[in-house]
């Protein structure tokens, strides 16, 4: 429902929204791709002294060590760890022979371009025409890329043409049937970002504000300015600046997955008002797009901090989904671009997900053959999502927070929160034509199957010789438009200003960029990058005082612990002060006043 009297109520998108904004990830044939198509795409190499690197990266994040908070430049990470130029160089001349040609060299490889039809010679495969998720034309693979044997020598990999299922976007809008109360006259929201920033104990604006750091957003769909100004101009204050950076393309405003783009710079921004942000556009969720992103921010090293809100359940790269050819070499792809991103200081955040702690649609949902109108062929099972789950990442979880409310008072005093989670109705996830089943809605959590126990977590009990997310928590919300109805009491949730009008929404998608903020304002504390923050999370998380404790609630398969490591909410969620090292600052007031607009 659209607003029509925008200081007075906000609009609730229904359940076919959030349908139509989790369905668009995999890609359908349209038709054949003209042999005579240009089209560019990335090969990446592994990176040299790989073992060395890890060792360079628990130095420059352990107290004490020479090494420590040294970060590397981009010219001196490539110098010691890139891919080898002989490497490049066999890449390049072996691509040459088929007519294609380089555009670019970077750490991780090289970007190429040519017809389609050299691209089918060189790899075997076929291509075809789709719709990205935000309806830019994309090409896809309709059979398997088989490499030739100068680039399987060099350990070389082609992520464009992988017939992997694209990222969802994590987020959807609260269910509703028309207009609620305005601006946090309930305790449970809906929440402007100085509703969230009192409750959570920030410091106050006048100490710190993000001044001077920038934070990167990941996101397929544009944003419109006048929606960052309705905003932010609704609690009286300035939008933050923001510099659209296009990848591969970018792509334009779209109603559906524009809204993810919406929301994480307005909480992002939100929370760091003196920060600026920068908006990574991509075409779509793909792999690719999303390395090219990754790989570009490395590559320009301008953004202190980069935040995503989308996931893909990681047993999506394995071979049992992929008619026996494992895929998981793409997750190592990404984390080579992850360590090096930390190795010159870039801290890398990532919702942990939206469905609790089970996040992988079985097989039968991607193999059977969808039916008009679409039956339940699939079930959730246990499984959490990339890129959340690498551990050069921090995944952040998400809770229902109730605060105080007194109207007219603006006041949002924390007064409890809760994980407690949302049976979803049999959906779509992945926009196969098929319905899964037994789905829930909350904070992202588990254990890896590609990832193994980070140095950081040896600390921590966390029941698993895995990788285990998230890492830390904030304030994601609950009840979707997909829950089974009703939901149970104290469901939280943000306003997002989109299209002209303010709707609720709710995900892990609200919780991510909410902690890059808070990350930026470590940074201007302190003068200096992070890098990967999961260091410093789990060595606070041994003193208690940081964080909230005693969090009722579960992921559908274990419940919340009241203290050490939490399997739903990781350190759960902080006390801002504490968390930044600033806990003798002042503290953020009620919203609209000076401490806190």
């Amino acid at each position: 429902m659209r607003v029509q009297n925008l200081p007075l109520t906000l609009g609730v998108l229904l359940a076919a929204f959030a349908l139509t904004a989790s369905a668009q990830t995999k890609l359908q044939t349209i038709t054949a791709a003209s042999a005579n198509q240009v089209v560019q795409f990335s090969v990446f190499l592994p990176l040299q002294n790989s073992s060395q690197l890890d060792d360079l990266i628990d130095q420059l994040h352990t107290p004490g060590s020479l090494n420590y908070q040294k970060w590397l430049s981009p010219q001196a990470f490539r110098q010691q760890f890139g891919a080898k130029p002989s490497d490049i160089a066999q890449v390049q001349s072996a691509l040459a022979g088929y007519g294609l040609t380089v555009v670019s060299t970077n750490t991780h490889g090289l970007r190429m371009q040519g017809t389609v039809s050299a691209i089918k010679n060189a790899f075997g495969v076929n291509l075809a025409n789709s719709a990205g998720t935000s309806g830019k034309p994309v090409l896809i693979a309709t059979t398997p890329v088989k490499l030739p044997t100068a680039l399987s020598q060099v350990g070389a990999h082609v992520v464009s043409f992988a017939p992997v299922a694209q990222h969802h976007a994590h987020g959807a809008p609260m269910t509703g049937s028309g207009p609620i109360s305005a601006n946090r006259f309930s305790p449970i929201g809906p929440y402007f970002f100085d509703d969230l920033k009192q409750a959570y104990l920030f410091p106050s604006a006048q100490v710190l504000n993000g001044a001077g750091r920038s934070i990167g957003i990941v996101d397929a769909g544009d944003f419109l300015d006048s929606d960052m100004a309705l905003y932010f101009g609704f609690e009286g204050v300035t939008p933050p600046a923001i510099t659209r950076v296009p990848i591969d393309g970018g792509s334009t405003f779209d109603f559906d997955t524009s809204a993810e783009t919406s929301l994480d710079l307005q909480q992002a921004g939100g929370m760091a008002l003196g920060a600026h942000l920068y908006l990574y556009l991509i075409p779509d969720l793909s792999d690719s797009s999303i390395l090219d992103a990754y790989t570009a921010i490395v590559e320009g090293n301008t953004v202190d901090i980069v935040s995503s809100s989308f996931g893909l359940a990681e047993g999506l790269y394995t071979a049992a989904y992929n008619d026996g050819t494992d895929f998981t070499f793409i997750a190592q792809m990404f984390h080579d671009v992850f360590r090096h991103g930390n190795a010159q200081g870039i801290t890398f955040v990532a919702s942990s997900g939206d469905f609790a702690g089970l996040g992988l649609p079985s097989l039968s949902y991607f193999t059977a053959t969808p039916q008009n109108p679409p039956v339940v062929a699939g079930t959730f099972l246990p499984g959490i999502e990339h890129p959340a789950s690498d551990p050069n990442v921090t995944a952040v979880g998400g809770t229902n927070l109730v605060t105080t409310s007194n109207p007219p008072s603006l006041v949002s005093k924390y007064v409890r929160e809760n994980a407690n989670p949302d049976p979803l109705i049999p959906f779509d996830p992945y926009g196969v034509g098929n319905l899964a089943s037994g789905g829930v809605w909350g904070s992202g959590s588990g254990a890896s199957v590609i990832f193994h126990k980070p140095l950081y977590q040896v600390l921590a009990n966390t029941h698993s010789q895995m990788r285990t997310i998230p890492d830390v928590s904030l304030m994601m919300g609950g009840c979707p438009g997909i829950a089974v109805q009703p939901c149970g009491p104290d469901r939280s949730f943000i306003v997002v200003a989109l299209a002209g009008g303010f709707y609720g929404f709710v995900g892990t998608s609200v919780s991510a960029p909410g902690i890059a903020g808070v990350l930026a304002l470590e940074e201007q504390q302190l003068n200096t990058r992070l890098g990967n923050v999961n260091y410093q999370i789990y060595f606070q998380s041994l003193f208690p005082l940081n964080f909230h404790t005693g969090i009722p609630g579960s992921n559908g398969i274990v419940s919340t612990t009241s203290f050490g490591y939490d399997p739903v909410l990781g350190a759960r969620t902080p006390f801002v002060k504490d968390f930044v090292l600033a806990p003798f600052a002042a503290s953020a007031g009620n919203p609209q006043t000076p401490s806190n607009p």
